[in-house]
């Protein structure tokens, strides 16, 4: 009698080996993409959206045993989040001009129309913060509403009522700028 490969000596079936469980560190790796975005959209610059992903990151690794394992995203989205909002509370009490508003810096341009694109950046950044954030993380993102919730610790409904009079807000401001002069027929 031969023995089945999946039975020990006891004949009793090996149990399944679960996974190895992602390492923390290799949870921030693979959401660096995303909070880079997020950092991008709640700065609208590039050395502040990187000075705030490092923050993010460094504060994530300190508060390694504060994290509770239940949705690492959100986790790390709150940290951003709590961040910025700080960071803005503490511009609001001091106020300085940095060297970046003082100067100007030509945009480049793309392939696609960049008076759209322009006319959209704009638009965006007329957008209350609040209300950009939901947009950028449920459009740009892809987070359903329950996790923007989650990580903005806001409830569902703020969530789609922010949402809707973001989009509402967009399309009323891209319709007013779209006047095109029309010819007189000859």
């Amino acid at each position: 009698m031969s023995q089945n490969p999946d039975q020990s000596p006891s004949g009793t079936a090996r149990e399944a080996q679960a996974p190895a469980p992602i390492s923390f560190e290799a949870q921030i790796l693979a959401l660096l993409p995303t909070l880079r975005r997020y950092s991008r959209s709640l700065t609208r610059s590039d050395t502040e959206s990187e000075d705030l992903l490092q923050d993010c990151v460094e504060k994530a690794l300190l508060s390694r045993a504060q994290w509770r394992g239940s949705n690492f995203k959100s986790w790390a989205y709150r940290i951003m989040t709590n961040l910025h909002l700080n960071a803005r509370r503490s511009i609001a009490r001091r106020p300085s001009v940095g060297i970046e508003e003082a100067e100007t810096v030509a945009a480049g341009t793309s392939a696609d129309d960049p008076l759209e694109k322009n006319r959209l950046v704009q638009a965006l950044e007329t957008l209350p913060k609040e209300a950009r954030a939901v947009l950028m993380l449920v459009v740009v993102e892809g987070y359903a509403y329950q996790e923007v919730a989650d990580m903005l610790d806001i409830p569902v409904g703020t969530v789609m009522s922010r949402l809707s009079r973001a989009r509402q807000a967009l399309r009323e401001k891209m319709r007013e700028e779209n006047v095109i002069p029309l010819r007189r027929p000859r």
